[in-house]
């Protein structure tokens, strides 16, 4: 597995050298832009408006627009230098809390932590005190030229790293348009409603979930890569437009209602005849 950070993990006096290695990876099928005459891949070049001339990659400078049309330049040597001085830090946890305390819009990306040379007995240590206290590490880390904050806590025998969004980058839910203040729902509407949750409820099986896009996009360009027909995917069962809130709920509880085993058939009863 790629390490794409080295670093240490230290929380008191205890240090920890530890490797992160991405724990996701994003398996979207990628396609590609082709000219439609000649089938050539597309070109996206760096090009300067006013000069109107290609730009390489030594003829570019990082800056910040600071207002409309406005810049400040920043020099490669000024912004190495302050990685640099955040990056030889060691990460240190700064507060230890509940899990539940976070809520999941803060998660942004996983990492797995693996111990360093030396390391192992104090990521031991780190792993079993998680698990017994039953809480997770608040920590901060300089990674791809910005600050994380991040949570450490254990997944299965391992000790992962999340990182969190800060607070100002989360957007406030007051923002969002159009939201109701006040629930207008009668007490039937609830009731029913939560039939149809519990009737739904099961434990959570990630296997069970795969994305039917990607198999379908797949199975296209091999259909296509080979010649063959493309096959029609079966239609869906189609969605009544049910207006009525009850009706709704009524209808979801009674598709999603476990089928009763058929009856079995009665068996005709045969009369014997008595003897005389």
């Amino acid at each position: 597995m790629h390490t794409m950070w080295k670093g240490s993990i230290s929380f008191g006096l205890v240090n920890i050298p530890i490797k992160l290695h991405a724990a996701t990876e994003d398996k979207d099928v990628k396609l590609r832009n082709l000219h439609k005459e000649c089938h050539s891949p597309v070109k996206y070049e760096k090009v300067c408006p006013v000069c109107d001339v290609e730009i390489k990659n030594e003829d570019i400078v990082k800056a910040y627009e600071y207002t409309k049309g406005k810049f400040v330049v920043l020099d490669d040597d000024d912004l190495e230098k302050l990685k640099k001085e955040n990056e030889d830090k060691a990460v240190e946890i700064m507060d230890f809390v509940k899990m539940e305390q976070i809520d999941p819009i803060y998660y942004d990306r996983t990492y797995y932590m693996s111990p360093g040379d030396g390391g192992s007995k104090a990521y031991s240590l780190l792993r079993k005190a998680l698990e017994e206290s039953e809480k997770v590490g608040l920590a901060k880390i300089i990674i791809r030229s910005k600050e994380q904050l991040a949570v450490i806590r254990v997944y299965e025998n391992t000790l992962v790293m999340e990182t969190i969004h800060y607070p100002d980058e989360v957007r406030k839910s007051g923002d969002v348009p159009n939201v109701p203040e006040e629930d207008k729902v009668t007490k039937k509407e609830i009731d029913t409603a939560i039939l149809l949750i519990d009737q739904l409820t099961s434990e959570f099986e990630p296997e069970k979930y795969t994305d039917e896009y990607r198999t379908a996009l797949l199975e296209l360009i091999e259909s296509k890569r080979t010649g063959k027909e493309v096959v029609t995917p079966v239609e869906k069962e189609p969605v009544s437009k049910v207006t009525d809130l009850m009706a709704a709920l009524q209808a979801s509880i009674d598709k999603t209602k476990p089928k009763k085993p058929a009856a079995k058939k009665k068996r005709a009863a045969t009369k014997t005849k008595k003897e005389a």
